[in-house]
């Protein structure tokens, strides 16, 4: 089951179907080159689907993110760790209309939280894109730092180190 996180403007949920759309959309568009697309709608579903499906096989994954004022779709934001990731991830996509607001912030934090307080994992990583420096900026944002050391999941990418809070640096 997937739990469902509260913040003063967002809930953190699970997918619904009508939260495909949109995200597709942000896939077919350039605006997903730092995330490896575009992609096509078919491969869109498979990002889709593998991101929930992954909280059955490891017992995180992905949450739709959600605007509580008007229930509009935001995007995702969630622990990733497919079986190509060195480490377990956190990770965002935010659709256009809502960047800019610190969603992606509220929500990341929404779910670091989340992961300190229900998992042992020491640390998580953000693959970011060399070239999408607001993206790097939110990672620190939220406390992480670059770490030169670790294996990134694919070419040009920075890993950015979030800490457990309290943990060994």
């Amino acid at each position: 089951m997937i739990p469902v996180l509260q913040t003063g403007r967002l809930t953190l949920r699970g997918p619904r179907r009508d939260d495909f759309p949109p995200y597709a959309a942000f896939w077919a568009s350039p605006r997903s080159v730092h995330e490896g697309g575009p992609r096509d709608t078919r491969a869109a579903w498979e990002d889709f689907a593998a991101g929930f499906g992954l909280w059955t096989i490891e017992g995180v994954g992905t949450w739709s993110v959600e605007e509580r004022a008007t229930g509009a779709f935001c995007g995702i934001v969630g622990l990733y760790h497919p079986v190509h990731f060195p480490e377990t991830e956190i990770g965002w996509a935010l659709l256009e209309p809502f960047e800019g607001r610190g969603i992606a912030f509220e929500a990341a934090r929404a779910a670091l939280d989340w992961a300190w307080a229900t998992t042992s994992l020491p640390s998580l990583v953000s693959y970011i894109d060399k070239a999408n420096a607001r993206s790097i900026r939110l990672a620190e944002r939220l406390g992480a730092v670059a770490d030169p050391q670790a294996r990134p999941s694919g070419p040009g990418e920075v890993v950015m180190r979030h800490h457990r809070p309290g943990g060994p640096r």
